[in-house]
C-alpha cells in the first residue's frame, strides 16, 4: 500500500505540473505554469535548480537523443529547449505551432510514447469554453488533431503495452480512454473514471507497470490508484489539496513524486510544494521524442 507523502521541497509554485524523471540526470524537473519556471529537483544529493523563461512551459519531456528537452509553451509553441548552466533557459529550434488561430487558448500537458511520438492537450486559458485539442506530434513535427471539445485538457497517460491512452477534461470530471492503432490513429473514444463532485477534478496522471493509473485529485487533497478496468483501488492523501500530477522516478522506478499548486491557496503552509511517497509498485520508464525507445 502506498505510504505517507512527505515534503521534498516547499517550492511554492503557484501552478506546479508536468514532473519528469530524467534517469540521465537522476532528477526529477517539473514546470510552474503561473509562475513561468522550470524547476529541478536532484534525487541523490536533493540539489535544487530553477530556470525562468519570458514565455512559461507547460510540460517537459527529454529528447531521445539526449540534447535537451522538448517544451510545451503558453504561446502554443513547441519548442526543442536547454537548460544551462547558469540558470538560463535557451531555445534552441521551434518544432511545431499548434492553433495559432485561437490566441486564447494554450498548451496544458503532454507526453511522449515508445515510439517517440508526443500527445499533447490544449485548453481554454480562461477555463470556460470547450475549445481545447487532443494532439498528435510525429517525430518529424508533423501535428495531427485527434480528439477536441476539452475545456481543461489533461494528463495523457499510457498503458503498459502502449495499446491505450488515457487523456482527461478536467472540467468535465472524466477521464477517457482510447484505443492506439499502430499508425497512431486514435479509436474506440470511452468514459474511463468518472469523477463526483467530492473528488474534485481529475488533473495530471501516470500509469505504473501493472497498468494501474494514478490520477491526482485538484481540490481533492490526495492521489488515487485504480484499476486498468477503472475501479479505484487505493487513495493516497497530501496536506494540500491542488494536487496537479505525479511521476515515477528513481533506478528502479519505485518513488512517487507529486506536484502541487499554491495558486488561490495562500492559506496553505505546503501548497506548491514537491512531495514523494513509496508507492509500492514500480513506474514505468520514461520516453523521449524522436526515435523510438529501443
Amino acid at each position: 500500500m502506498a505510504q505517507e507523502a512527505r515534503c521534498v521541497w516547499q517550492a511554492r509554485a503557484l501552478l506546479g505540473e508536468g514532473p519528469l524523471w530524467s534517469p540521465r540526470q537522476d532528477a526529477v524537473y517539473f514546470v510552474d505554469i503561473r509562475g513561468s519556471r522550470i524547476l529541478r529537483h536532484g534525487l541523490s544529493d536533493a540539489s535544487q535548480g530553477v530556470w525562468e523563461l519570458d514565455d512559461a512551459a507547460c510540460w517537459l519531456v527529454e529528447s531521445a537523443d539526449g540534447d535537451g528537452f522538448i517544451a510545451g509553451l503558453r504561446s502554443r509553441r513547441v519548442v526543442r529547449l536547454r537548460l544551462e548552466p547558469g540558470q538560463t533557459a535557451v531555445i534552441v529550434a521551434e518544432i511545431a505551432r499548434i492553433e495559432s488561430d485561437r490566441p486564447g487558448n494554450r498548451l496544458n500537458d503532454g507526453k511522449a510514447d515508445v515510439q517517440g511520438r508526443l500527445w499533447v492537450g490544449s485548453m481554454d486559458d480562461s477555463e470556460e469554453a470547450p475549445a481545447g485539442s487532443f494532439y498528435r506530434i510525429d517525430s518529424d513535427g508533423a501535428v495531427t488533431r485527434v480528439d477536441g471539445g476539452y475545456t481543461v485538457a489533461n494528463g495523457p497517460a499510457l498503458s503498459p503495452d502502449g495499446r491505450t491512452i488515457y487523456h482527461t477534461d478536467s472540467a468535465a470530471r472524466t477521464v477517457y480512454a482510447f484505443d492506439i492503432g499502430a499508425d497512431g490513429s486514435l479509436s474506440g473514444k470511452r468514459v474511463h473514471i468518472r469523477f463526483g463532485e467530492d473528488d474534485g477534478y481529475p488533473d495530471g496522471m501516470t500509469c505504473d507497470a501493472e497498468g494501474g493509473l494514478w490520477i491526482a485529485h485538484w481540490d481533492g487533497a490526495r492521489v488515487s490508484r485504480f484499476h486498468p478496468d477503472g475501479r479505484l483501488d487505493r487513495v493516497l492523501a497530501l496536506p494540500v489539496s491542488r494536487v496537479t500530477s505525479c511521476v515515477f522516478a528513481g533506478p528502479d522506478l519505485d518513488r512517487l513524486f507529486i506536484t502541487t499548486a499554491a495558486h488561490g491557496r495562500e492559506e496553505e503552509p505546503l501548497a506548491g510544494s514537491l512531495f514523494e511517497c513509496d508507492p509500492g509498485v514500480r513506474g514505468l520508464p520514461p520516453c523521449g521524442f524522436g526515435s523510438p525507445r529501443s
